[in-house]
């Protein structure tokens, strides 16, 4: 996952896939488990999978941000976003990746902000 970039870059050439046509679906501690959002451009955020992307292709590709919710400390990140979340948290995850799932067509369709605004209303 660090190394995301090196997977997403030669594909996205390969294919001739611009950034603004890019979806990357990435967890995220800063939300709560099941909370979804869709975003287009933006910083890394520390996300190490997002640092490793950003330099080769830019910022400007669509983000769909996964809520794992943080641990509390810092150090213990790493274990939290590599270890299995409780079953009652994977539930909420999955319910919201399903939502997300079920708003593709408008991704694909180019209504990038119906889609935004389906996925980012999305409750828990």
């Amino acid at each position: 996952m660090n190394l995301s970039g090196q997977s997403v870059v030669p594909f996205a050439k390969f294919y001739q896939i611009k950034p603004e046509e890019i979806l990357i679906a990435h967890d995220e501690l800063d939300m709560d488990p099941g909370v979804i959002r869709l975003k287009t451009g933006g910083g890394h955020g520390g996300h190490n999978g997002l640092r490793d992307i950003v330099p080769h292709i830019g910022a400007n590709f669509h983000r769909l941000r996964i809520g794992i919710g943080h641990p509390g400390a810092k150090e213990k990140v790493s274990g939290h976003v590599l270890g299995r979340a409780p079953s009652s948290e994977q539930t909420l995850m999955d319910d919201a990746i399903h939502h997300a799932l079920s708003k593709t067509k408008l991704l694909v369709n180019g209504d990038i902000q119906q889609a935004m605004n389906q996925i980012n209303a999305y409750k828990p």
